[in-house]
């Protein structure tokens, strides 16, 4: 039996036994489906939610040796991961995206910690993919999340919880890795530490981490002579202090700190039939960013409801180089290359006041209102060595304006933008016990956004005229509801309906001042969304099963598009209709052998004509593909653990699947349509000990993940063999 035959047959078989399986998002433990989830701003089991939410545990990231998104986000039903880079990686939910990149705009879906937003109102500076070290679960909540959440959660929601302060105990943890991939330049690793010391014991703790991972880049750049070109460097720091004065009193302080150093970008040129994992450009496309947030949080027991307030500033950096030569178009003046350089900063404030009725009695509520404030700024050159000179001795080509106005550094045109916009909301929810088993919850949002923003085109050796754009301010309200029916006749079975509704605020189209012809700035898109779901357990919990139909209506897309020479920019037009089905089973036959499988099917495509001025025939017809939207995805994974034996071995084996899709409207490329397998296994040397060995990409595959342009894209990271070792004191 050849390698080919091998491979298809695991993956095969892994679809196979996984066929009676269940559950939430990844391979899971028993317990695993009874996690308590934030969805709906309150505590709830996962299985109680009326909607559609995953909660992938600790145990669980543990087990994947799971360092950041990729390792773990593709295995939630309905969810892609558009990987790329870290700050332009998103998380893609039944398919709402205009692009496989990151968007000119603000993000689908919402990124949270602990609820607080990491992402803002506007174009997102960077995307925060928050190591998996000392994380409690991490919560996907599908579909649109607008009445609680507002503007960020277009498609769904990602909520990372961290572990904060015990002034229970004294807890100390490490984590070290060690991996190499083939084809890498150096080994990769991971060092990562936590300690929680009680200052005053069951009233004041604080809780510490810090972490420090590189992964090691395996593509080559011949052009600059440099093997695994692509290393990732990730540094980290998260403190936590928790105060309760009192019994009905928690005052509890976050802060948190990533920084992400990419030496060179992680794409290549795709050559049809081949595996390639070079990159020549003449210049090394770094992108460097780090984001850090400090969040206030105090919660008062007050006997008829329980007061939430809260309160974070975020902070963000970003810079960036563009080879926009791509290593073969140099600037026919000088002969040499094109380069583009990135700056942008964010400064976020965001406030949050709630009310939250006991969880007893039939009749429920929440009430709260926020604000977010957002100053945001950005700079882009474009840079061409020896344009300064080739000016100064050709002035009559540039109208007699010297160097040092248009081209000052041999930076041939430079924009700037900045971008205020506050947000303030009133949003509630209400659930009431019509009988024992029946609920009907109701919720709403009423909002209001104000947007001022500014552009400034810098004189240019292009010579186009220099302006500074500067509209009057955006001004935007309206209310966005959320309804749900809840039928539960015992703790094993559960039927809901759901309608829900999701917006995203409009923007600038920063990236498009120097094209006079194209439009500035784009307005609002929202989504409507329409769910059916079943949860229900049998066999005693044996076996779990999660279904769910949904049709989303998508209107006045802001649809990403680019220019011939590759510049992008936002248009509203057009609308999409979403129609898909989940599924998850859960299979656990014997106790220390669990099976688990998730299907998720998704027909996304243009309901209208979408414009492009671009396009042959000035646009995208209805019936088109949205980008990156996989009609399918499988996930499969069996677990094997045997508690009773000594040193408690296990061994788990995991399989991922999505089907091609385009990476961009009118794109030949498609990404997807390959099988990932990896296999994991651990033994546990002691209480406090467990050492485990990881293959990542077992068979190796070749695959594309990601695809900004129609002939570049990132591909899926060859096969990575390692082992971890991690400490936990209790």
């Amino acid at each position: 039996m050849g390698f080919a035959s091998i491979r298809r047959v695991a993956a095969c078989g892994i679809s196979i036994l996984a066929l009676g399986q269940a559950s939430g998002a990844l391979a899971q433990e028993v317990d695993d489906n009874e996690i308590v989830v934030t969805a709906a701003k309150r505590e709830q089991s996962v299985r109680d939610v009326s909607g559609s939410v995953s909660a992938v545990s600790e145990a669980t990231l543990q087990k994947l040796n799971a360092q950041s998104l990729s390792d773990y986000i593709n295995r939630v039903p309905g969810v892609v991961f558009n990987d790329y880079q870290p700050g332009n990686s998103e998380v893609v939910i039944r398919g709402i995206a205009s692009s496989t990149y990151h968007e000119a705009n603000q993000a689908t879906t919402g990124y949270y910690l602990n609820e607080l937003p990491l992402g803002e109102p506007g174009f997102p500076l960077v995307i925060p993919d928050v190591d998996a070290f000392d994380i409690s679960r991490v919560e996907v909540l599908r579909g649109p999340q607008g009445t609680l959440f507002g503007s960020s959660s277009l498609g769904g929601a990602v909520n990372y919880v961290v572990n904060e302060a015990d002034p229970s105990r004294f807890d100390a943890g490490f984590e070290g890795m060690a991996s190499t991939t083939k084809g890498a330049g150096e080994l990769g690793y991971a060092v990562k530490g936590m300690i929680n010391a009680p200052i005053v014991t069951d009233k004041l703790a604080v809780r510490l981490v810090a972490l420090q991972r590189v992964d090691a880049g395996f593509l080559d750049n011949p052009a600059l002579g440099d093997s695994g070109s692509n290393d990732l460097r990730v540094r980290g720091l998260r403190g936590s202090i928790v105060f309760t004065p009192t019994e009905t009193t928690r005052i509890s302080a976050l802060s948190m700190y990533q920084e992400y150093d990419l030496d060179d970008q992680t794409y290549v040129f795709i050559i049809p039939g081949t595996r390639n994992y070079t990159r020549p450009t003449t210049v090394r496309e770094y992108q460097d960013s780090d984001f850090q947030m400090h969040s206030l949080r105090v919660e008062q027991d007050l006997g008829f409801a329980t007061l939430t307030a809260v309160g974070s500033y975020t902070k963000k950096n970003a810079r960036s180089r563009f080879d926009y030569s791509f290593g073969v178009d140099f600037d026919p003046r000088t002969g040499t290359p094109i380069v583009g350089d990135g700056f942008g900063h964010s400064k976020t404030e965001y406030g949050e006041l709630r009310l939250a009725s006991p969880d007893g009695g039939r009749f429920r509520w929440l009430a709260g209102a926020n604000y977010t404030r957002l100053r945001g700024f950005g700079d882009d050159k474009i840079r061409i060595e020896g344009i300064s000179d080739y000016v100064d001795a050709n002035l009559g080509q540039f109208g007699g304006q010297p160097s040092s106005v248009i081209a000052p550094d041999d930076y041939s045109s430079r924009s700037t933008y900045r971008n205020h916009v506050t947000e303030k909301a009133i949003f509630g929810e209400v659930s009431y016990d019509i009988v024992d088993q029946l609920t009907l919850t109701l919720g709403g949002r009423v909002f209001e956004y104000r947007t001022r923003s500014q552009a400034t085109l810098a004189p240019n050796v292009n010579l186009v005229p220099a302006f500074d754009y500067k509209p009057a301010a955006d001004k935007q309200s309206d209310f966005i509801p959320k309804a749900s029916l809840t039928y539960k006749p015992d703790d094993d079975f559960m039927v809901y309906a759901l309608y829900s509704e999701g917006f995203r605020i409009g923007g600038l189209n920063v990236f498009a001042l120097p094209y006079p012809d194209l439009p500035q700035s784009f307005g609002s898109d929202t989504t409507k969304n329409y769910e059916i779901g079943t949860r229900f357990d049998l066999i005693d919990g044996t076996l779990s099963v999660d279904l769910t139909a949904y049709h989303i209506d998508w209107n006045n897309i802001q649809a990403r598009l680019f220019t011939p020479d590759i510049r992008a920019y936002t248009v509203n037009g057009g609308g999409a209709d979403i129609d898909g089905v989940e599924l998850s089973l859960t299979m656990r036959p014997t106790r220390g052998l669990t099976f688990t499988s998730n299907l998720s099917y998704n027909d996304a495509r243009l309901s209208s004509l979408l414009p492009d001025t671009f396009a042959p025939g000035g646009g995208y017809a209805k019936g088109t593909r949205l980008p990156g939207a996989s009609e399918w995805i499988l996930s499969n994974a069996v677990d094997l653990t045997f508690p009773d034996s000594p040193l408690k071995p296990r061994i788990g084996l995991s399989h991922r699947y999505m089907s091609s899709a385009p990476v961009a409207f009118g794109a030949t490329l498609e990404k997807g349509d390959f099988h990932l397998i990896d296999l994991n296994a651990s033994v546990t040397v002691s209480d406090r000990i467990e050492l485990s060995l990881f293959a990542k990409n077992l068979f190796n595959q070749y695959g594309i993940l990601n695809a900004p342009f129609s002939f570049a894209g990132s591909v899926a990271r060859p096969r990575t063999i390692g082992a971890s070792v991690r400490f936990s004191l209790n």
